[in-house]
């Protein structure tokens, strides 16, 4: 009889196996993030006060620490050195492969997220619109 954590990690190796059959290399040797968490969210508030509309896109890299999925809509808690930001994913802005990609990643992961830094109704700030992918 297995136990959990060797359950567990066989069922990791199994969706790190389907991702790198989409062609998808988990591990890349670089990525270039531009922001950490809080420079996102520091751009987000000086876009805010300054009245600007249109936030410029920002590359995110760090580990996923919480997943929720709400139908069409699913965030992501994305954590770094600096803190904590937001993802969202809307279903009908992904491709099926982005969507297939979503439901592998695991807490735990550590991803790259690439998007524009945005509020939520409830006032969280999110990175929207953006691929992201499992390394």
């Amino acid at each position: 009889m297995t136990s959990r954590l060797e359950h567990i990690a066989r069922q990791r190796r199994q969706k790190l196996d389907k991702i790198r059959a989409r062609g998808i290399n988990p591990y890349p040797h670089r990525y270039q993030r531009s922001h950490t968490t809080q420079q996102a969210i520091a751009l987000l508030k000086q876009i805010e006060d300054s009245g600007q509309t249109g936030a410029p896109v920002v590359n995110l890299a760090g580990r996923v620490m919480a997943s929720r999925i709400m139908g069409k809509v699913s965030f992501l808690d994305l954590h770094d050195s600096s803190g904590k930001i937001q993802l969202y994913f809307r279903s009908d802005n992904l491709s099926e492969a982005s969507r297939k990609l979503l439901r592998e990643i695991d807490i735990g992961d550590i991803i790259g997220a690439i998007g524009k830094p945005m509020r939520t109704k409830t006032g969280e700030p999110t990175i929207g619109r953006g691929f992201y992918y499992a390394g």
